[in-house]
């Protein structure tokens, strides 16, 4: 029995996850392998072992698959939400620093923004609305929305695409996501609640009580949370919008 309790101990310890020490709030135990997430920019979180709990930023890489001479920019995501630089050269100890994610990118220019105050580094000019949402980790009820200064913060839908080669650093923060939709039809503003919206809705808001069979209406939109985002809409279809979408309803008689 105590030959197999300990055959049952080493093999339980042989690696030991660094996610599940923390979320036990626990040390790391002695094992063969500890094992980490690492993703490149798309966020995709993999499963990565090393066999020294204080590996250096070229053993990340490599036990990743990643060749470390090529030119890579590593970060840990830090508890507090914000990326920390790993030098290849130096050493990252796992037993004590509370990280669990590391993200990875090809090239050494970086483009940086905030969230919520914590500054971030990106290796893209661009980032994509659901990885913002993935950093920021917001809840249910949240959204994630784009700081302007002295006007009205912008929400961000998964979709957007977000240019972060402007001169001024891209700021966002997390707030309450709004209950309705404001889009504009034939330029006037209207709420709805979204974020699916048919044919014959648009055709009411914009020529309300007209029920004409010999008028039929032509729909275009722009700026919709669809790809591409501007297209036309049939009779009997749906069209997924977005807040500050505009849609243009034209009635034409039928002869």
């Amino acid at each position: 029995m105590t030959k197999f309790n300990d055959a049952f101990e080493k093999d339980a310890n042989h690696c030991d996850d660094v996610g599940d020490a923390i979320r036990e709030d626990r040390p790391l135990r002695k094992s063969h392998r500890y094992r980490f997430r690492l993703a490149t920019e798309n966020l995709d979180f993999q499963s990565v072992d090393v066999a020294d709990p204080v590996p250096t930023g070229r053993q990340i890489l490599e036990a990743a698959g990643l060749d470390a001479e090529q030119d890579y920019s590593l970060f840990a995501i830090v508890p507090s939400g914000d990326f920390e630089d790993v030098r290849l050269n130096e050493t990252f100890d796992l037993r004590a620093r509370g990280v669990e994610r590391f993200v990875v990118f090809l090239g050494d220019r970086l483009f940086k923004f905030r969230m919520n105050n914590r500054q971030l580094s990106w290796g893209l000019a661009s980032i994509q609305g659901d990885q913002l949402y993935q950093l920021a980790q917001v809840e249910d009820h949240q959204a994630v929305f784009r700081d302007i200064r002295g006007g009205t913060d912008q929400l961000i839908e998964l979709g957007d695409s977000i240019d972060l080669t402007q001169p001024e650093v891209e700021r966002f923060i997390t707030a309450t996501k709004p209950t309705s939709i404001k889009i504009f039809v034939n330029t006037r503003p209207h709420e709805v609640a979204g974020p699916i919206i048919t044919y014959e809705q648009l055709v009411e808001l914009s020529h309300p009580g007209n029920q004409d069979p010999n008028v039929i209406y032509t729909i275009t939109d722009k700026q919709a949370a669809t790809q591409p985002p501007a297209g036309e809409l049939n009779p009997g279809c749906t069209l997924r919008i977005k807040q500050g979408t505009r849609i243009h309803v034209s009635p034409t008689i039928q002869s």
